[in-house]
């Protein structure tokens, strides 16, 4: 199974693409919508994990461009915004499968990719 992860921490990214990497996923990062774009159009991706929140881009750009390039591709978001938390995210963004805070740990992280990527 291939992850994407768009996030413009680095840092953040990193922890997350280790973890993901030790659960046995291969992981594509990207810090912008060019980024996971260019990511999207060559690489066969199962699961993306989005901030909601990119400075250089739209992250519903990316997940609409991902639904048409690879519609079984979900989305998870991670946001420190209290935007969408009534949940109207569902509504906007066919793909998108769970929102999560920012600070969500890599563990639980790891099991919502499990668990999304296996279906």
């Amino acid at each position: 199974m291939r992850v994407l992860i768009v996030e413009e921490n680095a840092n953040l990214g990193r922890v997350w693409r280790r973890h993901l990497e030790r659960l046995g996923y291969g992981v594509d990062m990207a810090q912008s919508q060019p980024q996971a774009i260019h990511i999207l159009q060559n690489v066969e991706i199962n699961i993306i994990i989005l901030n909601l929140i990119l400075e250089t881009g739209s992250a519903f750009a990316v997940a609409d461009f991902s639904s048409y390039r690879q519609p079984k591709a979900k989305v998870i978001f991670v946001t420190s915004s209290s935007f969408f938390s009534d949940g109207s995210i569902f509504q906007h963004i066919p793909n998108a499968c769970a929102m999560m805070p920012a600070e969500v740990s890599a563990e639980d992280l790891g099991a919502l990719v499990e668990h999304y990527g296996a279906h």
